[in-house]
């Protein structure tokens, strides 16, 4: 109960500071639109079983997950498969997880956080999860830094299908989500954010790189709106142009 309270008394004191700094952010010039395309593709970002499900140091908020998370990803993907849009999920784990290797497929990241947790070795943890599992046409990538981007082919499969907007998806805000946002929009997409299907393990933590996202790298739209978009847009037609 008491953790409730400090949560709910953080989001306030955040919604209080953003609505200072969106003056200043308005008056300088940011906070612009990009818009939706014509042709969008949903971008899942590690909703996989490491981060969706409990017992995992990489498990984010559950409450979040369960209750806003996942039934919005179900939403968008029952929207993008009638619509034919393009989906891609997107996970992450690694071949060599010593520590002490020569060279690992990690870089440096394991001197920061634990990654050596997610190994190719233990499929269940970086499949993605059954609630809203890949199907028939949709595409898989393993990547292995933060951004989706880096290092993976997906700018070449969102071009190769005409893509020009990507709805962003997935977890960490501070991390995967908002490092694949960021290359997204210099890939030259446009980027949306999908507030209600964005989470993370620490509090406040999504609230605060939403609102600087929304300010700087993305629009930022409730699965609802990203719903009503995907149910209208003419994307099958556009692609076959």
């Amino acid at each position: 109960m008491m953790d409730q309270l400090d949560d709910r008394k953080l989001e306030e004191m955040l919604r209080a500071a953003f609505e200072a700094s969106t003056r200043i952010y308005q008056e300088r010039g940011f906070q612009r639109r990009i818009g939706f395309g014509r042709r969008p593709a949903l971008v899942s970002v590690d909703l996989a079983n490491a981060w969706t499900r409990p017992g995992n140091p990489f498990t984010c908020d559950q409450l979040a997950m369960d209750a806003e998370i996942i039934p919005g990803m179900q939403k968008l993907l029952a929207a993008c498969r009638a619509n034919g849009h393009p989906v891609i999920h997107v996970t992450t784990a690694y071949e060599i997880t010593d520590r002490d290797a020569p060279f690992t497929d990690m870089g440096l990241w394991h001197c920061k956080i634990p990654i050596e947790v997610v190994s190719t070795t233990d499929t269940e943890l970086w499949a993605i999860d059954s609630r809203i599992a890949p199907v028939d046409g949709e595409h898989t990538l393993l990547k292995k830094r933060a951004s989706a981007f880096h290092g993976t082919p997906l700018a070449g499969i969102l071009r190769a299908a005409g893509v020009d907007t990507i709805l962003v998806t997935g977890v960490t805000a501070t991390a995967c989500v908002r490092t694949t946002i960021c290359d997204g929009l210099a890939e030259g997409f446009r980027t949306i954010a999908v507030r209600d299907c964005i989470g993370d393990r620490v509090p406040g933590a999504v609230a605060w790189n939403l609102y600087d996202i929304d300010a700087k790298f993305a629009d930022v739209h409730s699965a609802d709106e990203c719903v009503a978009y995907l149910e209208t847009v003419d994307g099958a037609r556009v692609a076959a142009e």
